[in-house]
């Protein structure tokens, strides 16, 4: 779900930051799919995930919230540290975020053709409603309590996590600040341009 730390990593390589985007809505194997950067970035993706699941900042953070949330703190995490990204978004990044969000939609939309189907359906809301609101603690409310009831089956306390993030905010907040240097560094690297 921190869709705004992928869209950031990809280095501002538009295949790269399309592949890096869909890695969640892609599975199996990538043999011939794509096109060779839109595949680096669904591996840049996946590495992306297996990196912060374990690094120990971010286990730290999960460890922080109620164990009520079970497998559904990552998460929450994932979507507190894209919070973070957008509220200190000045910190990390060259242009307004606004910016950065109108340039990867146009990105997005130039390679509409190799989307999947469900990533289709979702971005305009990712774009027009989501990611414009993740600086607010308002706005993560509000897109924990959609997951929390149209994207989930089971029974969970996503809704809730707003509460979480408020309370504990400034120790979740010193965790993101010591994770987010690693994670770009590793990003760098591994999202390398091919040549």
């Amino acid at each position: 779900m921190n869709f705004l730390t992928h869209l950031f990593l990809s280095s501002g390589a538009p295949e790269l930051l399309v592949g890096n985007l869909m890695g969640d809505f892609v599975k199996g194997r990538l043999d011939g799919r794509f096109p060779a950067g839109i595949r680096q970035g669904i591996l840049l993706h996946r590495e992306i995930d297996s990196f912060a699941g374990q690094n120990w900042h971010f286990l730290r953070s999960k460890r922080r919230l109620d164990q009520s949330f079970g497998l559904y703190r990552g998460v929450l995490v994932d979507l507190f540290y894209d919070h973070f990204l957008a509220a200190h978004w000045e910190d990390y990044a060259d242009v307004p975020l606004s910016v950065f969000i109108s340039d990867a939609w146009r990105i997005l939309y130039e390679h509409k053709e190799f989307l999947p189907d469900k990533l289709q359906r979702i971005l305009p809301f990712m774009f027009r409603d989501w990611l414009p609101s993740y600086s607010d603690i308002g706005g993560i409310a509000a897109v924990l309590h959609r997951i929390s009831r149209f994207r989930l089956k089971r029974a969970n306390r996503l809704a809730e996590g707003a509460e979480a993030l408020s309370r504990h905010y400034g120790v979740l907040y010193g965790d993101f600040k010591k994770f987010f240097p690693e994670l770009i560094a590793f990003s760098e690297i591994r999202g390398a341009p091919l040549t």
